[in-house]
């Protein structure tokens, strides 16, 4: 068996050639990968659903917008919560309820009260459902071309203007990777 990188923490985001649509210009954050598989949440994917609406304490702690996100085609009735804890990422003890993926990013534990976390929170997203991927069937979509790896930065979890996040997060590139951002929408109408 060959030995897998870990790329928990980085962003994968969506080639043009992407054919699925649940992923179509899609920035998955990944919170876990390893040789058992992936798991991440789709970044730019918000639902009309107030998060008020359904973890009515955890609305106050959510960013602007503060709704849910569709973090994925897969058990889309579960939701997972993702904060960004403010400070310094390798000294300092995790708040409790909340457990650190990568920097300032972690997973919140959305069974605990939302005041445990309250003053420690620099900014929370909301998922139903999550992107998740078998032992090397993400490795095969990096082979095929779906997809382009690139550092996370704590602000794209709670971007306010996720629709953007994906032509932003390609932009920042310092390479050809940023001409991508320009790619159109309908290439045929070009």
């Amino acid at each position: 068996m060959t030995e897998v990188s870990s790329l928990t923490g980085r962003l994968l985001v969506a080639t043009p050639a992407l054919a699925d649509p649940n992923f179509d210009r899609a920035v998955v954050l990944l919170l876990d990968h390893d040789e058992e598989g992936s798991l991440g949440v789709v970044l730019n994917r918000p639902t009309p659903v107030d998060v008020g609406d359904i973890l009515e304490g955890w609305a106050d702690l959510a960013g602007e917008p503060g709704v849910v996100f569709q973090g994925g085609p897969v058990s889309l009735d579960s939701a997972l919560g993702v904060a960004v804890i403010p400070g310094d990422s390798n000294g300092e003890s995790a708040p409790l309820g909340w457990r650190r993926v990568h920097g300032a990013i972690g997973l919140v534990d959305l069974e605990a009260p939302p005041e445990l976390l309250a003053s420690a929170v620099g900014s929370l997203r909301i998922f139903a459902g999550y992107a998740g991927w078998g032992p090397g069937q993400l490795e095969d979509e990096l082979v095929e071309g779906a997809w382009y790896v690139v550092e996370s930065e704590p602000g794209d979890v709670s971007s306010p203007s996720p629709e953007r996040l994906w032509r932003e997060v390609l932009r920042r590139q310092r390479n050809e990777l940023a001409m991508v951002a320009t790619y159109p929408d309908d290439p045929s109408l070009n």
